[in-house]
């Protein structure tokens, strides 16, 4: 299953040593706010849920709590604008975290600290870092867990709906974060005549073990 096109949102966390903070992946999001930001990464507003759409099923168990809707088709043939609200889980962000900060020590080069130290100012940069790979793992795993086919190129990228530096903003390192996305997507035609096909051959079973119930009676 492919993964997700994502590009940068530059002006998110300015860096004096950009080279020492750059992730592997990252994300379109919003980068201003009007909003005034709890403390609390959890009491960060999340956008309103857009009306209509149709609800999808999930294929699999992962992702507890997330929902999908199909907000309608795209000029191209097979493309769909998809929702999602999910929740990146806080212990990936925390293994992220140190990961990054491993990576930036090995490039960190700020005037005043030794080389290979990363300065309590920019530990804020590595969070920030960090959640947005969580949030991009999450919704490549939204994906498998849907059914779905990310776009190649930037037809794949995905929108965060929520401005990721409210959502960093006195964030306790190992919180989920709550949030919701938008991209256009494509159905996967195997996993969903796989599904199909389940669906049928358990429809076939019950038919089965009711025709030898009526003959028993």
């Amino acid at each position: 299953m492919k993964a997700f096109t994502v590009v940068a949102a530059c002006a998110l966390f300015a860096s004096q040593d950009a080279s020492a903070f750059s992730p592997a992946a990252r994300i379109v999001a919003p980068t201003t706010s009007s909003r005034s930001s709890s403390t609390l990464l959890r009491a960060a507003e999340l956008k309103p849920e857009p009306e209509g759409g149709k609800e999808l099923t999930k294929m699999s168990s992962s992702m507890e709590n997330s929902r999908m809707k199909n907000m309608g088709a795209e000029e191209e043939e097979g493309v769909y604008n998809f929702w999602l609200t999910a929740t990146a889980d806080g212990e990936k962000i925390k293994k992220l975290r140190v990961q990054t900060e491993r990576e930036a020590g090995k490039k960190a080069n700020f005037p005043g600290f030794r080389k290979g130290q990363v300065p309590p100012y920019a530990q804020a940069q590595i969070t920030g870092f960090a959640v947005q790979e969580a949030l991009i793992k999450t919704c490549e795993e939204s994906l498998e867990a849907y059914g779905l086919e990310s776009l190649p190129g930037s037809s794949g990228e995905v929108t965060v709906n929520e401005d990721i530096k409210d959502l960093v903003k006195g964030y306790k390192v190992g919180t989920d974060i709550a949030f919701t996305a938008t991209y256009r997507g494509k159905f996967d035609s195997a996993v969903h005549a796989a599904m199909e096909s389940s669906t049928e051959e358990e429809t076939s079973a019950e038919d089965v073990v009711v025709d030898v119930e009526a003959v028993a009676e």
